[in-house]
């Protein structure tokens, strides 16, 4: 007599393809990476991570460094902690902000290495182009009309 399950497994739709299941599962596996790296992406963030690489900073050092608003400066510290890359322990009515972890140092100073090996082909990307201070995307004319 059949069962249950083996009417689930009667239908005539294919077995998905190992293939697919281990670059779905590849993919899928490269998710946190990509978000790590979005929070990278950002140059306010990174001027961030490498004033802490300096040692601990309050929240008002930050900002004078930076020339930027106390809001903003919370918001990309807050994206760095939820990351896991920053810290912060209370002194006083302050928080002093460090990493959080040592290896964070390595992947900057890698990715310095790979910005020198690379020269200016990261920013001549048409791709980015738009995400670099001061620069438009080279399809602005396009957009604007289109």
């Amino acid at each position: 007599m059949p069962t249950p399950s083996d009417d689930r497994n009667s239908d005539d739709s294919p077995a998905p393809a190992l293939d697919d299941l281990e670059s779905t599962a590849e993919l899928h596996a490269l998710g946190p990476a990509a978000c790590l790296f979005k929070s990278l992406g950002d140059e306010t963030r990174l001027t961030i991570l490498q004033h802490l690489s300096l040692g601990e900073h309050r929240v008002v050092d930050l900002t004078d460094h930076l020339g930027l608003a106390q809001s903003t400066v919370s918001a990309h510290l807050a994206c760095l902690r939820d990351c896991g890359l920053v810290v912060s322990r209370p002194k006083g009515r302050a928080s002093m902000w460090s990493l959080a972890v040592p290896e964070l140092l390595a992947l900057l100073r890698s990715a310095e290495l790979l910005l020198e090996a690379t020269g200016d082909s990261v920013t001549l990307c048409p791709t980015h182009e738009s995400t670099i201070a001061g620069a438009t995307s080279p399809h602005a004319d396009r957009e604007e009309r289109g």
